[in-house]
This record gives structure tokens, sequence and C-alpha cells, in this order.
């Protein structure tokens, strides 16, 4: 379904409506993050962040996401959830880039495109210990299906747009070939307003106009129909 290269953009009302996701996560988990990470050709960035100034994640801000060793790439890799208490605790993630920020616990989620490839991830992060409750697990599961409908529309609609542009594009071409272009049926000679006939080529590259119809030009009346006379 993503054959041809296409970046979905994400209009602004829904901008708003994902920073007020991130916004009511952080409230009710008491974190000082939340988080929507998408993935950027091969990179992965903090698309909306939470506010706060607590919050240590900026919007834009980037890493390269393969071997990054963030929680995030365990998440889109793995395609589910990631919990994790407490990094400091665990051998798998306690020297992993997100305890430099001392950001030591994480509930992440996978979110995907419409063609089942990844867009990025929903998340909260703690700078303690937390075990996250299995409420706030449901809640960020219906945020994330929020947030996939909410790309499925984008991408439908991004789709289209972009077909109805190309489909425009083309009629506003047919619009500009104004006129009835007579063409010689044996050689396609095009013969112009003032009665001459030139090789479609010259004609063409002038990009004038038209529609087709068929005639047969003088020098192919002559050759095809000899016996015919022009002034009969």
């Amino acid at each position: 379904m993503l054959e041809e290269k296409f970046e979905i953009r994400i209009p602004e009302e829904f901008q708003k409506s994902w920073q007020q996701i991130t916004d009511i996560l952080a409230q009710i988990c008491g974190v000082p993050a939340a988080l929507i990470m998408r993935l950027v050709e091969t990179d992965i960035e903090v698309f909306i962040a939470s506010h706060g100034n607590s919050n240590p994640y900026r919007p834009g801000s980037k890493e390269h996401f393969d071997n990054s060793g963030l929680y995030c790439e365990t998440v889109v890799k793995s395609r589910e959830k990631l919990l994790v208490p407490d990094a400091l605790a665990d051998e798998d993630w306690k020297d992993n880039p997100d305890t430099k920020l001392n950001m030591v616990s994480y509930l992440g989620f996978p979110i995907f495109l419409p063609d089942g490839k990844p867009f990025g991830t929903i998340c909260v992060l703690d700078r303690k210990r937390n075990e996250y409750s299995s409420l706030l697990e449901q809640l960020m599961q219906k945020f994330k299906s929020l947030i996939e409908s909410n790309l499925e529309m984008i991408y439908i609609n991004q789709k289209l747009g972009d077909k109805n542009k190309r489909l425009s594009d083309y009629l506003l071409e047919i619009q500009a070939l104004r006129g009835l272009v007579v063409i010689c049926s044996n050689c396609k000679a095009i013969r112009d307003q003032d009665g001459r006939w030139k090789p479609i080529e010259q004609f063409l590259t002038k990009s004038p106009a038209a529609d087709f119809s068929h005639s047969i030009c003088p020098v192919c009346l002559a050759k095809l129909y000899p016996d015919f006379d022009e002034k009969d």
C-alpha cells in the first residue's frame, strides 16, 4: 500500500488533538513525560511531547533508530507493548539512553499506519520506579486506537487528494488543447489554421491544442488516390 514514496502529513487539528492526549496521560499518570514518537527515514523523533517544565523531551528531537537502545526501538521492532518498571534494576535496560535523562520507567505501545507499517509509539516515562496500572494501559490502548484511526483518515484523504490533483492536472492539460486539430489519416501531418500541413512533431513542440479529427493531406491524397481531383 505504500509502494510509492509517500510521507504522511499530519494536519494541525490532529496535532492539537494528539497534544491533548499526551497532556492528559501525563496528568493522569503523574509523570513528567508522555510522548508520541514518529519514525522519520532512519531516525525516530519526538513528534508530540506533553507540556511541562519537567519534561526533558522536546518535539523535533531525533535519534538514529537502529541500535539506538531506546525503549521505543524495542516497541517498534517487537510490535508489542513494553513495560519497564525500573530500568536501573533491569540488566537489559540499566544503560539505555533514557536513563541519562533519569527516565527509569517506561510504558509504551506501537502505533501503526493503515498498511501495517510502524508510524511510531505512544509512551509515558517516569523518573522513579513505576509499575503503571492496568487502567492506564487500557487508556493508552484507547488513545493508540484513536491515533491509528486518525492516521487512516489522514492517509486516505491525502492519497485521494494526490490522485485527484493528478487527475485535475490531466484535465487542465486536456482543456488547454482547445480547438479542432485536423490530422492526416496517413502520414499524421497536422493542418494549421492557415491550411498548411506540418509534421506532427513540429506541431506538438509548440504546445498547441486540441481534439483531433482526421482528414488527408494533399501529398498523401495524390499518393493514395492518384485519380482523385480535389477540385471535382
